[in-house]
């Protein structure tokens, strides 16, 4: 009797608990619960459906201009302009609309006869409440008694940086004349999506040429030298055949349900690389004339020149007035008055002579006559702040005099100051480059010293010193720098005086050269490409050019005293020698030079030397550039979420449990009063 007395109580006892722990486990899980109570209903990840379409899709002898397209439920078309192509070109941009669950699009030209349209949609469709995209949608139509179905597809990249362009129009031509791309307008036509990729859908059997332009005008052809263009004399016969693609059903973001093979019809060609440029802007035309400093003027043009202006003053005289600084590409050129005279004059007149590309696109003679190029700064308010400085500088030497402290009495001159550009570490093949910041009438090489120190001696160390290339205010210091030695380098005072008598200070740094081991050495080996004259190009991950070097006749490049890090490999074939890439011209039948990228990063170490085998035509040109220099990324890629309804399942099964855990307590205190 007792011992059932005694299992009674336990189970009462534990009734009374089970409660308390069932709540605490609600607590616990309520915690671990999206805060806030569950939305209702599931989410739509449904696209929305066609209904039907009038004239039917693939219909066949249509003469009507209107196209309706219905849809199960309330849709919004994303900017029809950009999205949605519609081939044969139209020169009249037709009017797409989306009015609730239709889309209407009403073509403004004629339509030609025997001819297959299509309206591609691309993914701008999508449903109006969660943006669910229907995915790439065209509508085709024919006014002829068939539909044209082949397919031309591939990608278009910058010539000189391989980089995906988004948006630019593609076209084919059946005229392989080279003046059909300036006189007609494409065939047919796509654009390019992010990856630079395109479609151009509804082509009839035939052969054709394939053409890339950013069309500036909407003309759909080639008419103004600032398009980019790109363009082959390569022809391609569209064809198709019957292939497996492996399809992935994904249940979530993270698990595969199932992977399907799917049929479905191939058409080439598929793989169409197009290199697209601009061409050298050789129109010259003179932009501004500018003023900023009272010491100098500059002329801003269009482009270069061989022949700089000849200026004529109206109100001064021009004869040996100045000191005259053209740019390398001589598009800009800068004036520095010799005379004081001519600095304080706040107006200078005169007749200017330039080369000038006339309407026919010719350089001829022009002449703007009476120019003002007036100072930025009035020669009066110079004079005030000049006044000013000179009253403050007073006040701030009686202060030192009456404090018994050393002052001056004598307003001091500004001195020269050259910048140098140099640091106390220092890569063994670098050179040491000073700017004036004005030019100079004269330099005292025996002013400059360079020391270099053996054991615990210093002893002079030749040095070449001379203006850099064809500047006017560069300097170039070019030494045997030793691995692992120190330097320095003394300037006298007045090494330099500019052509305003203002004299340079003394100058002392010093120089440690780094030492071999804190450097790797990469060797290119290439191969797969017939010309040799390549340049390679080490890049950072910025892409910008770290070291560049002519290949050998073998076809290597190395690369010396590479700091550290992750770096990148570019080469172009330097047609013309001038060590730089060049664009093409299509007058002239010039492709660009042909640029090729190492298709993974390379990590240097120190001590490393690397020896890479790269054949540079290997792989297709859409597939060499490194994703992560690659600037336009897939924003699908970005966008991608996890399954929503998959999310509120979980979110719904933390609920259920939580009711059911709730109705537990309910019914054990119900027990337990009992």
């Amino acid at each position: 009797m007792k011992e059932k007395t005694n299992n009674f109580l336990k189970d009462k006892m534990a009734g009374r608990f089970l409660p308390f722990y069932l709540f605490t486990f609600l607590l616990i899980l309520m915690s671990c619960a999206r805060m806030g109570s569950p939305d209702g209903g599931w989410y739509d990840d449904d696209p929305p459906r066609i209904l039907g379409c009038s004239p039917e899709d693939k219909a066949t002898n249509v003469t009507s201009k209107k196209i309706t397209i219905y849809f199960d439920e309330f849709i919004k078309l994303a900017d029809a302009t950009q999205n949605v192509i519609v081939s044969p070109p139209q020169l009249e941009m037709p009017e797409i609309k989306a009015q609730g669950k239709k889309i209407v699009v009403n073509l403004v030209d004629s339509l030609k006869p025997n001819t297959t349209y299509t309206v591609d949609f691309s993914d701008a469709i999508s449903d109006n409440n969660e943006g669910n995209p229907l995915g790439n949608y065209t509508y085709t139509f024919s006014t002829g008694e068939q539909i044209d179905t082949f397919e031309v597809a591939g990608y278009v990249l910058s010539a000189d940086k391989l980089e995906p362009i988004q948006g630019i129009s593609v076209g084919l031509y059946d005229d392989f004349a080279d003046s059909a791309f300036r006189t007609k307008p494409m065939l047919r036509i796509s654009r390019t999506d992010e990856r630079g990729y395109f479609v151009i859908k509804g082509v009839a059997p035939g052969e054709y040429r394939v053409y890339a332009l950013q069309d500036a005008d909407g003309d759909f052809k080639f008419s103004q030298k600032s398009e980019m263009i790109a363009f082959s004399h390569e022809t391609h016969i569209p064809s198709c055949k019957p292939d497996i693609r492996q399809d992935t059903i994904w249940r979530d973001t993270l698990h595969i349900d199932n992977i399907l093979r799917v049929p479905y019809t191939h058409f080439y060609p598929d793989d169409v690389v197009m290199l697209a440029f601009q061409e050298v802007q050789t129109t010259r035309n003179l932009l501004k004339i500018e003023r900023q400093q009272p010491d100098r003027f500059t002329m801003f043009f269009t482009y270069g020149d061989s022949l700089l202006p000849v200026i004529r003053g109206l109100n001064f005289d021009s004869d040996s007035a100045f000191v005259v600084e053209p740019s390398i590409k001589r598009d800009t050129i800068t004036y520095w008055l010799r005379d004081t005279t001519l600095i304080n004059q706040d107006t200078l007149r005169m007749d200017l002579t330039y080369m000038m590309t006339d309407t026919l696109g010719l350089l001829v003679e022009h002449t703007d006559s009476a120019l003002e190029v007036l100072a930025k700064t009035p020669y009066e308010k110079r004079m005030k702040q000049l006044k000013k400085d000179i009253e403050e500088w007073q006040k701030e030497q009686e202060k030192l005099k009456k404090n018994d402290e050393p002052y001056d009495s004598i307003y001091p001159v500004k001195p020269l100051e050259p910048k140098y550009n140099v640091s106390s570490s220092m890569d063994p093949h670098r050179s040491i480059l000073i700017e004036m910041p004005t030019p100079l009438a004269s330099l005292d090489t025996a002013a400059i010293h360079l020391y270099s120190k053996i054991d615990t001696l210093w002893y002079r160390s030749p040095f070449d010193f001379e203006r850099k290339d064809s500047t006017l205010r560069y300097y170039e210091l070019r030494a045997d720098w030793q691995p692992g030695r120190e330097y320095s380098l003394e300037v006298d005072s007045a090494a330099f005086i500019d052509i305003y008598g203002l004299v340079s200070k003394e100058f002392k740094q010093g120089i440690k050269v780094k030492s071999l081991d804190e450097y790797s050495t990469l060797v290119m080996q290439t191969s797969g490409v017939q010309d040799t004259a390549i340049v390679m190009q080490l890049l950072d991950k910025s892409e910008n050019i770290v070291q560049q070097v002519k290949a050998e006749a073998d076809g290597s490049a190395a690369f010396f005293y590479i700091t550290p890090g992750v770096y990148y490999v570019r080469a172009f074939i330097d047609r013309n020698g001038n060590s730089r890439w060049d664009t093409g011209l299509y007058d002239d039948d010039l492709q660009p030079e042909d640029v090729y990228y190492y298709h993974r990063s390379i990590e240097c170490k120190a001590k490393w030397d690397n020896t890479l085998q790269w054949n540079m035509t290997e792989r297709k040109r859409y597939l060499q550039k490194p994703g992560e220099l690659v600037k336009q990324k897939n924003s699908k890629n970005k966008k991608k979420q996890m399954n929503r309804n998959a999310d509120r399942a979980k979110r719904l099964g933390m609920e259920y449990v939580k009711q059911n855990t709730i109705k537990v307590i309910n019914n054990e205190s119900k027990n337990s009063k009992k």
